[in-house]
Parts: structure tokens; sequence; C-alpha cells
């Protein structure tokens, strides 16, 4: 079972909601660059405003003006114009898959008739709420406190506790087991907390969408019982909420790492049968777990004594219904848009149906998909430039490093061994997972869920006593994102990324070293963020500081945190600078050592030249902002303000550039610009 904080720390993703113009289907045959002359659109800027003033709008004003979310989605960018891209490409796979699958590749016929349960919409309308049935009368049977807690540790089952495994901190070549607290079924916990009339609006969503599920599924006859067991689900879920920790606790590692024995663990909550739920789960025999969020855990232990069974029952129910309502009929399907898109994020309209089962067979199968769209669509020459710009990057964080003047020798020292040991991945993973044993029904989609995620348990149970395999990936090679890894000091980078605009092997040096140098930077960055610093060379959880650097960097991450406390993307809803620090911290060391990177390109190349008036520089800049291009509906960015630890793309540009002094220098910005910062206030990192 996946708990949220495993998954961060084992996949710290660090690039999402890009955005860009569309490109047409030729695009990358073009003899040149896919954008303009030189790899940037320049019919995308706003020259009417200053750079000094607004730069995002300046790099992205046309752009912005001319571009429409589509209905179905919550943003508009160039990741979702690349994820559009290899969701036909996937579509395809798919396709051949169901008609060829002997020439398609391993696990095509498990691919197809995986899709085209999901697919068949008429048989799901057939088989009605029946397929809750057997999973129903497993929660009906679980009718004390032990019994629940069998099915908390139980795969597919929503609980207030979750156990999971990830490589110890203490030393990441082998495997341990962790506890924490579970999710909420409407999200941040926030939702349950804030004050104000918007959300309350989405408290009253919430409890008619839960009456409205009850009914669907059964569970409730009338509209009172489902109204009343409700209220119970609504309430519970509230006093869940009020002991959780918010997403900035959680990023505090030493409060959050709590290693503890069973009378340690037992002191702790005891109202959990904790040698039960890790006996259930598969974890026997692990006398020391990590123990996340402890006093989110005391409180859930008290709420869990104190909560009927029955209540349990009734939300286990329906959170199960809620999850599994993509492979039920169209009653359940809508009613989950109507709140999770619409009331909560904004979103016009339910994504196709097509679309909805590449996404259900990427989160199932994700890696047989990616070994045949490796084949198909990831040119291997791109991974060589990729290993140059990592190299430059690499190297420019070594001079960055040694030249800083807050940090020590002995604390540089340990830097600049981490930098060392830094392991880049890129395109796709030297080997696949096996799909075989999976078994995939085409007439049970809701099995299909069920098994699917008993296999990835099997997948970690089958790891957990062998040593911890650096080859593994957290990402599908078709995604279009990248991620640090603070547990093994990865960097990794699928295939999909790596694509125009942040990667165009025919672009000018400058615009590959603005977009994807920076986000090259950005990831190495997270090894040196608030958090990643914690961790050694080998990816264990340490300290190779000294008192003195510690309080210096500490200085100056504190000044960048309350840089973006200061802005308001949302009137009443501000950017958190401590949840979002290490990205702030990572976009910020990305862009200055992939500008240093570039001054070396430089040295070895020659000078750039202005195209089209412009500098190097200014591109590398105007390259920087393109690729943070977005546009996202409000529900969508209020939700990533409450839980997402990246900030909104428009300060990802404005709230950094202001603190580089090269920006300064390339577009003339001085004082009186609404982004002027005097130097003594501009934050230097690495």
């Amino acid at each position: 079972m996946r708990l949220s904080i495993i998954a961060r720390l084992s996949a710290a993703t660090a690039v999402i909601a890009f955005a860009l113009p569309a490109v047409s289907q030729d695009a990358a045959t073009k003899s040149g660059p896919v954008y303009g002359t030189f790899g940037i659109d320049t019919t995308a800027r706003n020259p009417s405003v200053k750079p000094g003033d607004d730069f995002w709008t300046f790099a992205n004003g046309g752009w912005d003006a001319r571009t429409q979310i589509a209905a179905d989605r919550t943003s508009a960018g160039p990741s979702v114009i690349l994820s559009d891209q290899a969701e036909l490409q996937v579509k395809q796979i798919l396709a051949d898959a169901a008609s060829n699958p002997e020439a398609t590749g391993a696990g095509a016929k498990q691919l197809g008739d995986l899709y085209a349960g999901f697919m068949d919409q008429a048989a799901i309308e057939q088989r009605g709420a029946a397929p809750l049935a057997p999973y129903f009368a497993k929660i009906d049977a679980a009718n004390d406190r032990s019994k629940l807690q069998v099915l908390f540790a139980t795969e597919g089952y929503a609980a207030p506790v979750g156990v999971g495994q990830l490589p110890n901190p203490s030393d990441p070549s082998r495997y341990t087991v962790a506890a924490g607290q579970g999710d909420l079924g409407m999200g941040g916990r926030d939702y349950y907390l804030l004050p104000g009339a918007k959300y309350d609006g989405f408290r009253a969503a919430y409890r008619a969408y839960v009456a409205q599920m009850l009914t669907l599924s059964g569970v409730a006859k009338t509209a009172a019982d489902a109204s009343a067991r409700a209220d119970r689900i609504i309430a519970l879920e509230t006093e869940m909420a009020k002991v959780q920790w918010s997403p900035e606790q959680s990023r505090d590692l030493v409060k959050l790492l709590k290693p503890m024995d069973a009378a340690q663990r037992k002191a702790l909550a005891p109202e959990f049968d904790w040698d039960l739920q890790l006996k259930t789960a598969g974890y026997e025999g692990f006398p020391i777990v990590i123990m996340t969020q402890s006093t989110a855990l005391t409180g859930l232990g008290k709420i869990f004594a104190a909560t009927p069974v029955s209540t349990w029952q009734d939300w286990m129910k329906f959170r199960f219904a809620s999850s599994k309502s993509g492979v039920l009929p169209k009653s359940f399907d809508d009613a989950t848009f109507a709140f999770y898109g619409k009331a909560l994020s904004d979103q016009p309209e339910q994504r196709a149906r097509w679309k909805r089962g590449l996404a259900a067979v990427n989160g199932s199968m994700g890696e047989a998909i990616g070994e045949i769209y490796v084949k198909r669509h990831y040119p291997p020459e791109s991974e060589a430039k990729m290993n140059e710009l990592i190299a430059n990057l690499r190297a420019a964080y070594k001079e960055r490093i040694t030249a800083n003047n807050w940090m020590d020798p002995k604390t540089k020292e340990q830097a600049l061994a981490k930098l060392a040991a830094f392991d880049p991945r890129i395109g796709h993973p030297v080997k696949y997972i096996d799909y075989s044993a999976l078994k995939i029904d085409r007439n049970d989609p809701v099995g299909n869920t069920m098994r699917s995620a008993e296999f990835q348990h099997q997948l970690d149970l089958d790891r957990l006593k062998k040593p911890v395999d650096r080859t593994l990936w957290n990402m599908t090679p078709q995604t279009v994102n990248a991620y640090y890894n603070p547990l093994a000091n990865q960097i990794t980078f699928p295939a999909a990324i790596l694509q125009a605009p942040y990667f165009d092997p025919k672009a000018d040096a400058a615009v590959n070293y603005g977009a994807i140098g920076a986000i090259i930077g950005h990831e190495m960055g997270h090894g040196f963020d608030d958090q990643g610093s914690q961790f050694g060379p080998t990816g264990k959880f340490e300290n190779w500081w000294t008192p003195e650097a510690r309080k210096a960097f500490t200085e100056r991450t504190a000044a960048l945190s309350k840089q973006y406390d200061g802005y308001e993307p949302i009137p009443g809803t501000r950017i958190k600078g401590g949840l979002t620090l290490g990205e702030n911290i990572g976009d910020l060391g990305g862009i200055e050592t992939a500008y240093a990177a570039y001054q070396k390109y430089q040295a070895t190349h020659g000078k750039a030249k202005t195209i089209d008036g412009l500098t190097g520089d200014q591109r590398f800049f105007l390259s920087y902002a393109q690729a943070w291009q977005s546009k996202l509906r409000e529900g969508a960015a209020r939700a990533r303000l409450l839980t997402d630890p990246h900030s909104p793309p428009f300060y990802r540009v404005n709230g950094i550039v202001r603190n580089v002094d090269a920006w300064y220098t390339a577009f003339n910005v001085k004082p009186g610009d609404k982004l002027y910062l005097a130097p003594a206030d501009r934050v230097h990192i690495w």
C-alpha cells in the first residue's frame, strides 16, 4: 500500500504543468527547429509589456491571449500538448495490441483486454452495481475493529492509516517499512477546515456526492438514510482532517521520520493493532517501523476507537465505490466527475472515454506500454545530447559550489562528493516490469483494478528482502515529467519530456540551456534543497553540514520562502512559501546553474550571435519563461495552492528571475521596474 509520504520521498517529482503553442503533426520532421527559426515562438511574446515589470507576460502574453483551455482539461501548455501527442501514440499501441498482439510486444494481449474491458460501456451498464457486491461483502464481514484493520491493510480499500515500504533512509541499499496517515476523500485537509463561503460550497457539494454514491451503490435505500450516513462520513473525515499533518509539516523530515519498535508503536497509538496490520500487508518480521506523521497517528488512533464500526464500514464502501466509478455505470462516473472535475477543479467537460481508458491502462501496465513506446518513438541520439547537457550542468554546479562564499570548506567537500555521485537516468529503464503474472479479464474491469493493485503490491513484497534495485523507475517513459529521488541520489528524465520545447537538438543552444538545461539544473538542485540536502551521496538520511553552513543555508532559504509567501495568485489564497520551498530552490538553482553552463558552452563554441534582435542571454531567459507558459482553471489552481509543493508557473518565472543578476543585465532591468529587487535583497543559494 503506497503511502503519500513514501511516494514523495522515493519520487520527488519536480516538473509539471508546462504549456506551449500547438505543433502540427509534421513539425518534428522539419529541417530546422520545431518552433520558429531558432527554437522560440517569438509570436508568443507581448512586447508592449516591460520585461522588468512582468517577464512572464513579456515572454508569453501573446500566447496567453490566443490560447484557450480545452473543455476537458484544467490547464493548457506544452505538457498538455506533449501528453496529447503521447495519448495518440499509446492509443495506436493499444489498437495494435488488440488487432495483432503477437507482433506488438510483451503483454499485448493483457493490454488489449484491459483497454477493451474499460471501453465496453454497454457491458458495464448491464452489470450495474453488481461488481461492487463481493467487495462490499468483505466490508460487511469486517464487523469488529480487528477485522476492519485487516481490510485497512488490504490493497484497494481506504484506510485512516497505511503501511508501505521504501528504501531505508538509514541504509538506502535495503528496504524498510513505514506507516503514516491515509488520504481524505475530498483531497487536502484544508478543504474540510478553511472558513469561507467558497469552502462551505465545496463541503456542501461533497456531502451531496457522498449521499449520491451511497444511493447508487445500494448502501442507502432512502434519501433520508443516505443523508444520515453522509453526515456521519463527513463528520468522520473532518475529525481526521483536524489531526492530520499539513503538507508543510510533512516536509520536516527530522520530525517526520520516527523509527519505532513494537513497544513504541503501541505507546504511540495503542488503539491500532500494528502487528496485525503489518502482518496482513506482508510486512511481518520488521522490528523497527518508521512511524511518519506521529502525532497524526496518535489522533487517528483515538478517532478509530471512538467511531462506530458501522460508520467505518459506510466510509469504506463510499470510498471504494468512488474509486471505482470509472468502471461502473455512467451514473457513478458522471457523479464523480461532477464533483471532482466540475465542482473542485472547474473542468467543464469529462475527458473522452478512450483517453480515460488510456490513463487506466497506463496506471495498471505502464511499463508494458513504455517498452513499446520507446521502440517506436524515442530516438537514441537524444540520449547522447542529454548526456552532454548533464555533464555541463554538473561541471557548472561544481564551479558554483566551489566558489560560493557562505559554505565552509568541510561542507563544500561533502557537497561536491554528493554532486559527483549523482546518477542520471535518461529515456527509459534498462529493464521493464514483467506483467505475465497479472490476470486481466476483459469482462471484469472492477476486478482488473483490484488485481492490478495486488500485483503491484506483490512486486514490492518480492523486492522487500532483497537489496534495493536502483534500476527501477517511478515514472513510465511516456510520461511528460522528470524527478529526483533523494533516497538514491538519482535524476530521471523519461523519453516523453525530451521533446521540443524542452529539448530540441535542432534548436539554438541558448534555447536548450534555458529549457531542458534549467530542468536538469532543477532536478540536480533537489539534491541540495531544504529536504534533499539532508541526504548524502548514497541517499542516506544524514547530516553532512557543519552548523555554520546549515545556518547560512537556512537564512537564504528563509528569504526565498518569505518572497513566495507574499504572492497571492487567487484573491484570498496565497502561495505557501514553506510548502513550495524545495521546488523554488530547485528553480532558482536550476536557472542560475543552467546559465553558468551556457556560458561554459560559449567558451568552447564561441560567443553567441544576436538572432532576430535577441542576444544569446535574452534567448536563454525567454526560453526559460516560455517553458513555463501555462493557463489554469481557478479550481485546479486553488487545489495546487493548498497541497502542491510547486508554485504556479507564472511565479516560477517572475518569482525566480528577479533573483538572477544576469537577467537584469540581459533586459536592462532598473530600479522602478515592478520586479526589481535591490542586489542585497536577491536570494542566491547555489
